[in-house]
């Protein structure tokens, strides 16, 4: 039986333990707040997240101890919003993550520092690359809660310590890919949460369907002209990893990104929109990072500068769209 750690109670930890547990996995999850555990622990199901979802305590072993639950397996699985990972793993100590394989389920950044997930888990605990995998693809946590069919992809710089994470997600509704891109699917995941964010932004403000088509049709050359300067190499960006998951992200009705996006272009401030959502919305920091990313490498990158003006600048949705829509083809 494979031993598996996963950080984190949200909705999409929440399906990740779903689809480890029912493959027969025994996983230690970790939620920092106790009285969730003791519900888990007594009804079997996330009471804030997921709620219809319900565990088998003989494969899920609930705990708010992070250090015992890192201890107890081989994989550890980071499914936390980035702007809180540093805090949520802080006190693991240095060597706590010796010897294990590092699975990344964070669409973010590390925010201020600028960083991805993975070279922060190098710089703060060791961890080689090699050691390291990144949970990518278009699968919203709401449709493998419903078991809705679903599809995967694993980055990683060792292809055969992907494929053994992908056998054990494998299951009937869940499809599973190794791929040799680790920096690049990491990067892509945190693009395409702006380029749902500015999606949102536009339903907002009552654009239709021609334009979010030109709009997404346009950001897929945004990312590519990034990828190609911060980390080149040859990638078939038509990929479900890549612009599948771009347009799943753009389109979904679960989509936190395109829903926080609606509501600042509905007129909603940005403190207003995340007390309503409840939810972390990760393209929020994200473009914060990339934009500052950008001030070296210089991309003509229009989508995610609108969005950073809008957010960051207070500048007027309508008025900044108004500018965008003169700069795409």
């Amino acid at each position: 039986m494979e031993k598996i750690a996963v950080i984190g109670g949200g909705s999409w930890a929440t399906a990740i333990v779903k689809i480890l547990s029912e493959n027969k996995s025994q996983v230690h999850w970790w939620m920092r707040n106790k009285n969730d555990v003791q519900h888990l622990v007594n009804y079997k199901h996330n009471p804030r997240y997921l709620s219809g979802v319900q565990f088998d305590l003989n494969y899920v072993k609930p705990n708010a101890d992070i250090q015992a639950v890192v201890a107890a397996a081989d994989w550890v699985v980071l499914a936390v919003p980035a702007a809180f990972v540093q805090e949520a793993i802080s006190d693991l100590p240095e060597d706590a993550l010796k010897g294990k394989v590092i699975v990344s389920a964070i669409k973010g950044m590390i925010p201020e520092q600028n960083i991805l997930i993975t070279d922060y888990v190098e710089q703060r605990f060791n961890v080689p690359n090699t050691h390291q995998l990144v949970i990518a693809g278009p699968c919203h946590a709401e449709e493998v809660a419903l078991e809705k069919q679903s599809y995967l992809t694993i980055g990683s710089h060792d292809i055969s310590t992907a494929e053994r994470f992908c056998e054990l997600l494998r299951n009937r509704y869940v499809k599973a890919n190794p791929l040799d891109d680790l920096d690049g699917i990491e990067y892509c995941a945190v693009m395409k949460n702006i380029i749902a964010l500015a999606c949102g932004i536009a339903r907002g403000l009552n654009y239709g369907d021609n334009f979010q088509a030109v709009l997404v049709s346009n950001a897929m050359f945004e990312i590519e002209r990034f990828l190609d300067e911060i980390m080149p190499m040859h990638r078939a960006l038509s990929g479900s990893a890549y612009l599948g998951d771009l347009l799943v992200t753009s389109y979904s009705q679960f989509s936190r990104n395109r829903t926080f996006g609606n509501m600042i272009g509905h007129g909603y401030s940005v403190k207003s929109a995340q007390v309503e959502m409840n939810m972390v919305a990760e393209g929020y920091y994200a473009v914060k990072s990339i934009y500052e990313l950008n001030k070296t490498l210089k991309v003509d990158m229009p989508i995610t500068n609108a969005v950073y003006l809008i957010l960051y600048e207070k500048i007027s949705p309508g008025v900044e769209f108004e500018i965008l829509k003169e700069k795409l083809k």
